[in-house]
């Protein structure tokens, strides 16, 4: 049986979010949260792993501050803030470097990125996700890579502008209703990469989704 074929109609550019897209590390981003919230103990813990999972593509500061000031009403600093990211970034780092990939995904980057312009968007710093990329040796497959403090809409508006790229030469590939907005806001096509932790927040969801990149190829029509 030969392989479903996404047809790309000329598209120039394949964007993907990294966490949940190309590797299976949403899990150790929840734990990194469950790790710094455990001293407020589980329902904490719950209310903060359930929002971070239902919000992939929102920054850490941006998280941060909102979990203390919601669950904890508690107002942090700048300062207080940038410690608190520190330690998330020390405890997870590491193991998304060694985290797997999503099945394919790997590959079908290898075969893409001959074709096509390839894009990082990523609520990740972007000086951490460079770190990541380099550590895993795939930095050079992407055109460019983007991360926070910039969201994912000025992302997609930069790849746009410094590439040359239109809407319908674009495609996206997320897992987050953040990565979706993102797309929609700019009209670009968006393929949802489906997972156990994002089912229940796109139970109606009705457009193109995928469950990895096992099943996948791309054909360039030009």
């Amino acid at each position: 049986m030969k392989k479903p074929v996404l047809i790309l109609v000329m598209i120039k550019g394949i964007i993907f979010d990294f966490d949940g897209v190309i590797t299976e590390s949403v899990h150790i981003k929840s734990a990194g949260f469950s790790e710094i919230y455990k001293p407020y103990g589980p329902p904490t813990v719950k209310k903060v792993v359930k929002h971070h999972e239902a919000n992939g593509g929102m920054s850490r500061f941006k998280k941060i501050k909102f979990y203390h000031k919601t669950f904890l009403n508690a107002s942090l600093s700048n300062q207080e803030i940038n410690h608190i990211a520190n330690q998330f970034s020390e405890y997870v780092v590491d193991r998304v470097v060694n985290a797997q990939y999503v099945p394919n995904a790997l590959e079908f980057i290898k075969h893409s990125y001959g074709n096509y312009k390839l894009f990082i968007s990523t609520g990740t710093p972007t000086t951490e996700i460079k770190k990541i990329l380099k550590l895993k040796k795939i930095m050079k497959y992407f055109k460019s890579v983007y991360g926070s403090p910039a969201l994912k809409n000025d992302h997609v508006k930069v790849i746009c502008s410094e590439y040359n790229l239109k809407s319908d030469e674009l495609i996206f590939f997320g897992d987050s209703k953040t990565d979706m907005e993102a797309a929609a806001a700019h009209g670009i096509k968006f393929i949802l990469r489906l997972n156990v932790h994002n089912k229940q927040f796109f139970q109606d969801y009705r457009g193109h989704k995928i469950y990895n990149f096992k099943s996948l190829d791309i054909l360039s029509i030009r």
